[in-house]
């Protein structure tokens, strides 16, 4: 078991996390980041990335998150491949355990743990996740150009990404196990109204199935509930669109949070409801869940967390 002290510690590794860890080790402050259970967060399973700034070409999440990484090191951050299981919000300086059996002080804390998608949990599905299934339209639906696609899910999520989906695609089929949507009446009237979607209802995808050399879906299994139909749907790429969960178990208790699990900070801010503690990234943020708008929020949680140490003289 290792002791450590910091003026702020970092928990997560995505874009969040290692932005607030180049601007807190630029600021002087020797940040160490506790990287969790994925190192370099979702990234690291997306295949090519076209939309974060700086890159003309595309560049594998795997990749980016890996330069991030390299960056954040060469600029002083220290990164530690553990996971934070315990927190002691009441102490001064906070007081945090984890897996290892490692323990930290430290004066600040950013949270930027991030959210994961949820998935249908079926073995084909896994397989194919990054080369044909995704979990976020605005990521890869322009990889889907010309193509037809199919969406999973029936609430706001999943009418949203088909109908974006739609700037792409020559045709989305939304797969809904219900006879009826959950989403909002005015986006649910946008869906009928676009020529280029078709709904299935009643239905439940029981396999993807696709070529393995190379990894390609091709289509999927859709199983009617009612009747047990199985049809064989002809897709290039499958959206999983039932949500996500954000991944603030261990703070649950602690610090603030809405009905769903994001973290609530303050307006326009990334501090919680705790002086000290700040979330930043998809932790907090369940409408966007994007690269840059993760990172810029990591860079602002740093800046108040250097506000915050100022404040206290440290």
């Amino acid at each position: 078991m290792a002791e450590y002290s910091t003026k702020v510690l970092i928990i997560g590794s995505g874009p969040a996390g290692y932005t607030a860890g180049i601007y807190a080790a630029r600021s002087g402050l020797n940040p160490i980041i506790v990287a969790g259970p994925q190192i370099g967060g979702q990234l690291t399973i997306t295949t090519e990335i076209e939309n974060f700034p700086g890159f003309p070409t595309p560049i594998y999440g795997s990749e980016l998150m890996n330069n991030m990484k390299q960056q954040a090191e060469n600029v002083g951050v220290t990164i530690h491949e553990d996971i934070i299981t315990e927190l002691d919000a009441q102490q001064r300086p906070f007081v945090l355990c984890t897996e290892n059996g490692n323990c930290y002080k430290a004066d600040s804390i950013i949270i930027a743990t991030g959210a994961s998608a949820r998935w249908l949990g079926l073995e084909s599905e896994a397989k194919f996740r990054g080369f044909g299934v995704s979990g976020c339209a605005t990521c890869d639906g322009f990889f889907y150009r010309g193509k037809e696609v199919a969406v999973i899910g029936g609430g706001n999520t999943a009418v949203d990404e088909a109908i974006y989906l739609t700037n792409f695609a020559s045709k989305v089929t939304l797969i809904h196990r219900r006879d009826s949507l959950r989403a909002d009446k005015t986006l649910q009237e946008r869906l009928f109204a676009n020529p280029k979607i078709e709904v299935i209802w009643d239905s439940v995808v029981t396999e993807f199935v696709g070529s393995y050399e190379p990894l390609s879906l091709t289509g999927l299994k859709v199983k009617n509930i009612k009747t047990d139909e199985i049809i064989n749907l002809s897709v290039s790429g499958a959206f999983i669109a039932i949500g996500h969960h954000p991944n603030s178990d261990l703070f649950k208790g602690i610090l603030e949070t809405d009905a769903e699990g994001y973290i609530i900070t303050k307006p326009n801010s990334c501090a919680t409801n705790i002086a000290g503690i700040f979330a930043a990234g998809d932790i907090k943020d369940p409408q966007f869940r994007q690269a840059i708008v993760a990172a810029g929020s990591g860079c602002i949680a740093s800046l108040e967390a250097e506000k915050y140490l100022a404040s206290l003289n440290k």
